[in-house]
């Protein structure tokens, strides 16, 4: 069972390897999905961290149909994470229809080598998962994250355990989106997956001892501006027992 964490920061990154973690996907903009992470947060979180590092390569949130200018930023970023010596990239483009982009997705994926390259869950805003899988194997993905075309994981398991089963080792399938300790079991037990990406996250209290309490939030989270966003190791080494249960009574 490999677990990938989404981490948003460098202690999270920490934390996550402290807990046993076998990857980390680095974002920025957990309220938009996750976007590109700065270079110098790429860089420092390299440096600091041995298991495996996937960037996510997305210059804004909202929709995967980019324009020519943020296709070119998306070639740029790549380019730096190759310098930056990261182990793999996390992207997805699709057309207007609903399609993945082949002919775009082909062009960052050839870039990206040898990185490793994981289809993010743009491929869950397809309008065929079927038709998607085999034109994520066409272009080349190593890897596809997906909650099975749903908003969380625990209700897409049955279709992601379709896509592991057409996929036939031809590309890995990760479930992922509301992956936690109350849903990991049933996500594992109707998909066959043996790949799994949840946050494990959890909030801890700035050292700020000065609150300016006219202000009620800085961005999306009100009261955010108080919290640090982490990972808590202990929910990652219990995401890996109950997993790893979950296996076992399957191979009995």
């Amino acid at each position: 069972m490999t677990l990938e964490v989404v981490v948003y920061n460098l202690e999270s990154a920490l934390r996550a390897q402290e807990g046993g973690a076998d990857r980390i996907e680095l974002c920025d903009n957990p309220g938009q999905g996750g976007t590109t992470p700065s270079y110098g947060m790429i860089e420092v979180v390299r440096q600091q961290i041995s298991m495996d590092v996937f960037v996510m390569i997305r210059p804004r949130g909202g929709d995967f149909l980019y324009t020519s200018d943020e296709f070119y930023i998306m070639k740029r970023d790549i380019w730096q994470c190759q310098k930056l010596s990261v182990d793999g990239v996390v992207f997805g483009v699709l057309t207007s229809e609903g399609r993945i982009d082949k002919k775009r997705c082909r062009e960052l994926i050839e870039k990206a080598r040898p990185l490793k390259v994981t289809c993010h869950r743009a491929f869950d805003m397809t309008r065929d998962p079927l038709e998607a899988l085999e034109d994520c194997i066409e272009v080349g993905f190593d890897r596809i994250l997906t909650s099975g075309h749903q908003p969380k994981a625990v209700l897409g398991a049955g279709l992601v355990g379709e896509l592991i089963k057409k996929a036939k080792g031809r590309i890995a399938i990760m479930p992922g989106s509301g992956v936690n300790e109350d849903t990991v079991e049933e996500v594992i037990r109707k998909s066959a997956a043996d790949e799994i990406h949840f946050s494990a996250a959890t909030l801890k209290p700035s050292g700020m001892a000065y609150h300016n309490n006219a202000i009620a939030g800085m961005g999306s989270a009100e009261g955010g501006e108080y919290m640090v966003r982490t990972v808590d190791p202990e929910r990652v080494k219990m995401m890996r027992k109950l997993a790893m249960g979950i296996i076992g009574q399957q191979k009995a």
